[in-house]
């Protein structure tokens, strides 16, 4: 007999959370409807409620949905936000992830320092999940299904519904004598997850009657497992990571095993944020990239980046077709100059280095390598070619081509933030100037 929904469920999911602001994901389909109508009879919450119509302008109806969500809302004394989104399909996903993906980063935006996203999936989405998953061949991350809560932005997401039975939903929307929209597009089974719920699910509860229920359970076993094995992974990979700059290092990972090193480079991976490799691409960094010789340059791609070594690290890095050139302009005058990958090279007082006098009366240009550059340094003898200074610092050579060279009246004077010219360094407090490599900070154009 399905369980009686009640707003306990509500206070449940918030335990441990006071967040200041309670967003909702509504729809206006029957499973968003309840849970927001759940949440609104809280009256301790409901100042702090606001509905959120995600607009993905793919639905001729959306705009009568949107009115029909804002007067729900309304009704229900919570506060309601539109949000348009652009949901057109990029190469390699499905019109299903991109309207995911789209819905997420836009609800994300809202969430303020421990605010909370509430979201309506309920105990047959996650059957579609991790039937979905098992078909993909997913693993123990995949097998979890949807958990319970998760990090979300500056917040937290919950899913107070996730052990409920659709059943359960659709008598509270009875009993309640509430009004939902029906998305047509939910009956086309051309999508994966509609092809499951239409199809395949109703077919397999005929047999098997609880199976909502039971996979589930596995779901939580999987879960379960999955964070044994992520605290033992972490252990792990806390001795071969190098946090300065979140590689990989080789020689200490080859002290493993092939199936902890597998293990390794997914937690590694997903620490970083990233799409999980394939099994294929998984098993070539193991035998291209761990394999290679110290002095091999093996690039491996991966989903939205790409795999490299450089002596003994690998390194995660953007795919090399959206690696841009520096952007350089003429910088007379100026005091910073940007470049890709939202830096920027800035001109900073300094007690030694260039003497800012000379500086601010140069022709000031930013140069990219075209090879055979040589340098004299400070307290060493002769010329060096940069190839030479660049391996001595171990910079790998994808990074040397994106450092800036600064010439002064034609003559190189330094070396973006690393090296400064012995024909123009000068020790004087107060009087000279460095440069040096930073990030963009929030609002910098």
């Amino acid at each position: 007999m399905p369980v009686a929904l009640s707003a306990q469920l509500i206070v449940s999911a918030l335990t441990g959370h006071h967040p200041p602001h309670i967003y909702i994901g509504y729809s206006g389909g029957i499973d968003s409807h309840v849970l927001l109508h759940l949440s609104a009879s809280i009256p301790a919450l409901r100042h702090k409620i606001t509905a959120v119509y995600v607009h993905h302008g793919l639905q001729p109806e959306a705009d009568a949905w949107a009115a029909h969500c804002a007067n729900t809302a309304q009704a229900l004394a919570v506060g309601f936000k539109l949000l348009r989104v652009e949901a057109a399909a990029k190469s390699g996903e499905s019109p299903e992830e991109a309207a995911r993906n789209a819905r997420y980063a836009a609800l994300k935006s809202l969430m303020g320092n421990g605010d909370a996203l509430l979201v309506a999936q309920h105990r047959e989405d996650q059957l579609e999940t991790v039937l979905l998953q098992l078909f993909r061949g997913s693993g123990l991350r995949g097998l979890s299904g949807m958990p319970p809560g998760m990090e979300f932005g500056s917040g937290v997401l919950l899913r107070p519904l996730l052990e409920v039975a659709k059943q359960a939903i659709g008598d509270y929307a009875a009993a309640h004598a509430l009004s939902w929209i029906e998305d047509p597009s939910n009956q086309c089974s051309d999508y994966d997850r509609n092809f499951l719920r239409n199809d395949i699910v109703p077919l397999l509860k005929q047999r098997w009657p609880a199976l909502d229920k039971t996979v589930a359970r596995s779901a939580a076993h999987c879960a379960e497992a999955q964070q044994a094995i992520a605290e033992a992974a972490d252990d792990w990979l806390g001795a071969t990571l190098n946090p300065a700059d979140n590689t990989l290092d080789i020689t200490k990972l080859k002290d493993y095993p092939p199936l902890r090193q597998k293990l390794l480079i997914r937690q590694w991976l997903q620490r970083l944020g990233v799409k999980m490799p394939s099994q294929g691409l998984l098993g070539r960094i193991l035998t291209e990239v761990l394999a290679a010789r110290e002095d091999g340059g093996p690039v491996l791609s991966g989903p939205g980046y790409c795999i490299r070594r450089y002596r003994h690290k690998v390194y995660c890095l953007p795919p090399v077709e959206q690696e841009h050139p520096l952007k350089l302009s003429d910088p007379q005058g100026q005091t910073s100059w940007p470049f890709a990958d939202q830096n920027i090279l800035v001109c900073l007082p300094a007690s030694a280095g260039i003497l800012r006098d000379y500086w601010e009366n140069a022709r000031v240009e930013l140069r990219l390598r075209g090879g055979g550059e040589k340098i004299r340094l400070p307290g060493r003898q002769g010329h060096h070619a940069l190839k030479k200074l660049f391996q001595e610092a171990g910079i790998p050579p994808w990074e040397r081509e994106r450092i800036p060279l600064v010439y002064l009246d034609g003559r190189l004077a330094a070396v973006g933030e690393r090296w400064i010219s012995a024909e123009f360094y000068q020790e004087r407090p107060g009087a000279c100037i460095v440069l040096a490599m930073q990030k963009l900070s929030p609002g910098i154009t």
